[in-house]
């Protein structure tokens, strides 16, 4: 087995249609398997996904009683899956043309490349900024309070978001984005699989940190394209409960990867960034009511 895709569904059953259909559609030439797993959706994906298993011997699917997180959902698969080269895809994208097979070449060619992220491309056909450098704790002092909304010409912020970023260029990056993550089976056995304390955000930040620690090189290949719909399954939370998450997430991660003493900071700012979540979400109650 060449090549195993898998995708984490919580209620977005059109989108995975379309993302599942791309996926069949393209990948011509390669020796492959799809895993899905459902987070207990309740929008007839499981339906779906049950009456297309007999439909398609390559297509293998577990569903979850519950939501148990993007991370743990990916791993009951990555335990399962055969492949040599792994791809985490979102439901929410499309494969465009031989993407999937450029991938595995390049990666077949480049052995100490650990982790490969695509170049994504949004419903108005522009590229999404999906690069960013690992974080620190000042830039996420800045996201807490929301300051990356007003002043994201600040260095600190620009270098985090890599806002200067080519992706036209084939890069060696600190993270790509997990909507279109591909590793392989080698680098998982190195360096473990996601980090199932992070429920959601923050799992493929951590995951590529460990695999550079690992000696590998994180790469943002251009050639390898894909339609990104963007955070479908996110927007269905609202401001407080996903800025919690997040916030969780985000302290986790220095927690993991730093000393107390530098990411005190963060916890102070915690209660200060869910008010300030918690008041967005009135005024967008308040605003959508009149």
């Amino acid at each position: 087995m060449i090549l195993s895709i898998i995708i984490v569904n919580w209620n977005v059953k059109k989108l995975l249609e379309k993302c599942l259909n791309s996926i069949f559609k393209n990948v011509d030439g390669l020796d492959y398997e799809v895993w899905v797993v459902d987070n207990n959706s309740a929008d007839g994906s499981r339906e779906y996904l049950k009456s297309l298993i007999s439909q398609n011997e390559n297509l293998k699917v577990i569903l979850n009683e519950q939501n148990i997180g993007f991370a743990k959902a990916n791993n009951q698969a990555l335990k399962e899956a055969t492949g040599e080269f792994v791809l985490l895809l979102n439901p929410d994208t499309e494969i465009i043309g031989n993407t999937l097979q450029t991938t595995v070449q390049f990666m077949q060619y480049n052995q100490d490349c650990g982790v490969l992220g695509g170049k994504l491309i949004g419903r108005d056909d522009k590229i999404q900024k999906s690069v960013r450098s690992f974080p620190t704790i000042l830039s996420q002092a800045m996201v807490f309070l929301k300051f990356h909304r007003f002043f994201y010409k600040v260095k600190i912020l620009k270098d985090y978001f890599q806002t200067d970023f080519d992706y036209e260029k084939i890069s060696e990056v600190d993270q790509v984005m997990g909507a279109f993550l591909m590793t392989k089976k080698e680098v998982l056995e190195k360096v473990g699989l996601l980090d199932e304390k992070f429920w959601l955000w923050f799992e493929e930040v951590d995951f590529c940190k460990r695999v550079k620690e690992a000696g590998y090189k994180v790469i943002y290949y251009p050639n390898a394209a894909i339609f990104h719909y963007g955070a479908q399954s996110f927007r269905q939370m609202l401001s407080c409960p996903k800025q919690r998450t997040y916030n969780r997430s985000t302290i986790y991660y220095f927690k993991k990867h730093s000393r107390f003493v530098s990411y005190w900071p963060l916890l102070i700012l915690n209660p200060i960034s869910l008010f300030l979540a918690c008041l967005v979400q009135i005024f967008s109650f308040r605003h959508e009511s009149h």
